[in-house]
């Protein structure tokens, strides 16, 4: 079992900047890929960022590309947000692969963003 706490969520105006966190505890020598997600209102749930738990290989969401960057640390993940717009606006999950698993398995509880225009 892996466990995931995001924080770093918050209000920030269009042009800002919020860097979320994702703790890691548990099993974590079993993770093998993280990555970030997101959920507005009355939307489904998309892919933002993801990057291998021991490797500077990463991939973004052609919307956030140039303006967000996934990095991972010592049992952590980070997704540094900049030049946000209000359609950034959502509730962002981190979620992992292990090294047996074909999908995110596991989630965090969601952390809210919400950028005022």
């Amino acid at each position: 079992q892996v466990q995931l706490v995001e924080s770093g969520g918050g209000l920030v105006q269009a042009g800002g900047s919020l860097k979320l966190s994702c703790a890691a505890s548990g099993r974590t020598s079993s993770i093998s890929r993280m990555g970030w997600f997101r959920q507005s209102p009355g939307k489904e749930r998309e892919f933002v960022a993801s990057t291998y738990w021991s490797s500077s290989s990463t991939s973004y969401a052609d919307s956030v590309k140039g303006r967000f960057t996934i990095t991972s640390d010592n049992r952590k993940g980070y997704l540094q947000m900049t030049n946000l717009k209000p359609e950034d606006t959502a509730v962002y999950y981190c979620a992992v692969r292990t090294v047996t698993s074909a999908i995110f398995h596991y989630w965090g509880q969601g952390t809210q963003v919400t950028v005022s225009s």
